[in-house]
């Protein structure tokens, strides 16, 4: 299927590797130009050459951090201002347990996992607006629809910004701007090996039994692919995707037991 956005311009952040990776990837084969953003510079630079390399497009990297006003700044300069595709992504904030957690430890949650994907929205989506057509989807978590006790920080930032698209979404759908959320589940990715080791740890047992336990909790009996998450996410931005706005698509292998 051509998804018809051929030539178009999309900013994908955390993109150097996992799942932000594989949103640039699945982009960059319908033939978008990208700007990549990671902190990471030489892990970036490297993504940025091989996603050139196997696509054929211009890809800019941007090493930055996301989450601060100055790190935005410079991915928008990159960008001249304007993007028609907009991929927010940043790194969860760290497991603990609710008692544990300050009100500074819950500020920098939601600035890095709330308010730096509203910032590039503002920053972005009323050029879409007056240009006519727009996409951006958020990627946040399947915790948003089924809460994971020691993620409570996540749990609390991405449900804000589940909240605010609910709203704005709706608001910009009649200039053609179509904006969604991605939820994934348990993905390959090394965020999920870091969970692993914190439940190893935890359990006095291997990262391997660790994940084979999960596994079994997921009707697949396996981890996401990131290839498969980015395929989503170039749908959800494709022209075919026109009629689906403020929706929360959960990819997380059926691990989530619920009707609707």
């Amino acid at each position: 299927m051509d998804l018809g956005i051929r030539g178009r311009k999309a900013l994908v952040c955390a993109a150097s590797r996992g799942l932000g990776r594989g949103c640039a990837e699945a982009l960059a084969a319908e033939g978008v130009e990208l700007v990549i953003n990671a902190r990471g510079a030489e892990d970036l630079a490297r993504t940025a050459q091989e996603i050139a390399a196997a696509h054929g497009v211009r890809v800019t990297p941007v090493a930055a951090d996301i989450t601060t006003p100055e790190g935005r700044a410079q991915v928008l300069e990159a960008l001249g201002g304007q993007a028609d595709i907009l991929v927010t992504n940043a790194g969860g904030p760290p497991p603990g347990h609710w008692t544990d957690w300050s009100r500074e430890d819950f500020i920098r949650a939601i600035d890095a996992n709330m308010l730096s994907a509203i910032a590039l929205m503002q920053a972005l989506v009323p050029g879409m607006m007056d240009r006519g057509w727009g996409r951006v989807v958020n990627i946040t978590s399947a915790a948003v629809r089924s809460p994971i006790g020691q993620l409570g920080l996540s749990n609390t930032a991405r449900t804000g910004l589940t909240g605010f698209v609910a709203g704005m979404s709706r608001q910009v759908a009649e200039k053609g701007v179509c904006v969604n959320n991605l939820l994934p589940g348990i993905h390959d990715t090394d965020r999920a090996t870091s969970l692993d080791q914190g439940v190893a740890d935890a359990q006095g047992i291997t990262p391997a039994e660790a994940r084979a336990r999960r596994e079994v909790t997921i009707p697949t009996r396996d981890y996401g692919r990131a290839e498969d998450f980015g395929a989503a996410c170039a749908f959800l931005c494709s022209q075919q995707a026109r009629f689906i706005v403020g929706q929360n698509l959960l990819l997380d292998g059926g691990a989530l037991n619920v009707t609707i």
